[in-house]
């Protein structure tokens, strides 16, 4: 219909174009006011709208506001609760705590009081043990002292027993059997004192013993003396006889006093050769001695450095003279051969007057006059020091030690000699030599002379004594069959077999000292006795059965009951080569492929 109408409008404005304009815009005014009045009512409408919704959001907001503060309010109660209940939980569990804790406590105290009564009940026990102690130590000591009186006196005694004495008037009268059984009376007194000595303190039957032994030679003493008195007053007897004949009868009888001496000397020479001595041979007495002068000189050439406490300069030479001249020795070991021919090689040089390097420094025995007779000295000295304990706690030790000994005595005779004379000191077994008790010597420096540590007058354990002496018989057994393998071959051995085999001899012709004898003899045969065998064959198992058959039971005579130890392990020993007939190499000898390593 409208457009019916718009097509009318059209048709009459074509029709009619000239239509009055106020009509027209009567009809734009009521159309714009009709549009403006729709627009109000819109906006109007619109802002209630806005108005309602921005309510409903206002009030949306305070409930969910009101809700998240219910729900905070409800969270911190359930929070309050759970805090009050685990307060609640935690003083509980302390009450507990506490009641557990004093319970504790209560025990506590009942035990320290339990405690402190066994404390004092175990103090009271102690002082009661020391006071026992104390008061068997010095009985002990007591006893220890008596005994060494009565060694002392037994010593003596047996100084006064020559088996080499002949009376001027009684010629015939051998002290032999005296000596023999004064001897055996001083081993046992001495080898009792040392079995006492390691158990603590003697007991009272040790002091009984020894002054049986005191008795025994007090009474040898006096039988000898009671002999030479009747011997003298048979003399006597027939001299007053003898003064009554005729003068020719007289001077027939002196003449066969004259001769009747002789078959008595060969006599005495005859039981001299039977028995065995109790003094080593004049000839090794006098090398002895001239290896001792000859430290003593080596002592006295170096007195400059010895003696340089206010020589700053001196003093510095001398420590690092000293350190390149023991450190090598220190460092011997059977690691490798080539390290071994290093050290070697370092000894040599210093020796040789070179430059050596020792402690970052270079040193060298031209920086002191007597630098080389010092080094001499002093690596001779560390040479047998290292025998004495390295070899004494470690057997194997001895081979490595002696191979480098040998090669530098053969190219330094001097530092040879110095080591026997060293040997010979710290080792009189190795001579073999057994000291004699001299007059105006204490029992302290005799017991050094024989080999023992004497520290403020205390006598070292014979097993320590036994360990050095066995250390350095090992190492001195291992220096005679050894020699460099890059020295001269063509050359002889400045010590080499023949000084064992004369060693070995000697021994067997000395009277043997118990526990010593068997210990340095099986250290010597161990480490010795296969070169020695294959050097000297037939004669050296004659040696052997002569040991079995002649020498052992004599050791085996002097041995105590505590002393069984050394003497047994020498008897299987001598057993064992004798049914095998062999001598086995010893352990830590060095093969020919050590010195390819």
């Amino acid at each position: 219909q409208g457009n019916e109408d718009l097509s009318l409008v059209e048709a009459d404005q074509e029709v009619l174009p000239n239509i009055l304009p106020s009509k027209v815009t009567e009809v734009e005014g009521y159309i714009r006011m009709y549009e403006e009045m729709h627009r109000l009512k819109g906006k109007e409408e619109l802002r209630q709208r806005q108005e309602q919704q921005e309510q409903m959001v206002r009030a949306v907001y305070d409930l969910a506001s009101e809700q998240l503060k219910r729900f905070d309010e409800l969270k911190e109660l359930k929070q309050h609760q759970e805090f009050q209940d685990l307060r609640e939980v935690m003083e509980k569990s302390s009450k507990e705590a506490q009641g557990q804790q004093e319970k504790l406590k209560e025990e506590h105290r009942h035990r320290a009081k339990v405690l402190n009564l066994k404390l004092r009940e175990a103090e009271q026990q102690r002082q009661r043990q020391e006071e026992l102690e104390r008061l068997r130590k010095e009985e002990g000591q007591e006893r220890l002292r008596r005994l060494y009186s009565i060694q002392e006196e037994v010593l003596q005694l047996n100084q006064r027993i020559d088996p080499n004495y002949r009376h001027k008037d009684l010629p015939r009268i051998d002290f032999s059997v005296y000596s023999n059984r004064g001897n055996q009376i001083c081993g046992l007194v001495s080898g009792l004192i040392r079995t006492t000595s390691e158990r603590g303190f003697p007991t009272q039957a040790d002091v009984a013993n020894t002054e049986r032994a005191l008795q025994e030679m007090r009474g040898l003493i006096s039988s000898m003396q009671q002999e030479i008195a009747a011997a003298v007053e048979e003399k006597k007897r027939k001299d007053e006889e003898e003064q009554r004949e005729k003068q020719k009868e007289l001077l027939k009888k002196e003449q066969v006093t004259a001769q009747a001496p002789a078959p008595a000397q060969q006599s005495g020479e005859k039981q001299q050769k039977e028995g065995l001595q109790v003094k080593a041979e004049e000839s090794t007495m006098q090398w002895y001695q001239q290896l001792q002068d000859a430290a003593d000189q080596c002592i006295a050439s170096f007195s400059a450095i010895s003696n340089c406490k206010d020589n700053n300069e001196v003093k510095k030479i001398k420590m690092d003279l000293q350190k390149a001249a023991t450190i090598p020795v220190s460092q011997i070991s059977s690691i490798a051969g080539s390290q071994l021919r290093e050290i070697f090689d370092k000894i040599n040089n210093l020796l040789s007057g070179k430059s050596v390097q020792s402690g970052g420094r270079t040193v060298s025995v031209t920086q002191h006059p007597q630098g080389l007779d010092f080094v001499h000295y002093k690596l001779a000295e560390k040479f047998v020091n290292q025998g004495e304990e390295e070899v004494a706690s470690h057997h194997e030790a001895a081979f490595p030690i002696a191979v480098v000994a040998s090669g530098i005595w053969e190219i330094h005779p001097r530092v040879g000699d110095l080591i026997l004379a060293h040997l010979h000191k710290k080792c009189p077994y190795s001579v073999p030599f057994y000291p004699a008790l001299k007059d105006g010597t204490s029992l302290e420096d005799y017991q050094r002379m024989l080999g023992y540590q004497v520290k403020d007058s205390k006598i070292e354990q014979q097993d320590n004594f036994l360990k050095r002496m066995s250390g350095m018989i090992r190492l001195y057994a291992a220096i005679i069959q050894l020699r460099w393998p890059y020295g001269n071959r063509q050359g002889t051995h400045p010590h080499g077999l023949n000084h064992g085999w004369r060693w070995l001899a000697q021994m067997l012709n000395m009277e043997p000292l118990a526990d010593v004898t068997a210990t340095l003899l099986f250290d010597f045969l161990e480490v010795c006795g296969n070169a020695l065998m294959k050097q000297y064959q037939v004669q050296f198992w004659k040696m052997m059965l002569l040991i079995r058959e002649d020498y052992f039971p004599r050791i085996e005579a002097i041995t105590s009951s505590g002393q069984m130890g050394s003497l047994m392990r020498f008897k299987q020993f001598l057993e064992k080569c004798l049914q095998q007939k062999e001598i086995p190499l010893p352990k830590g000898s060095l093969q020919p492929s050590f010195w390819r390593s």
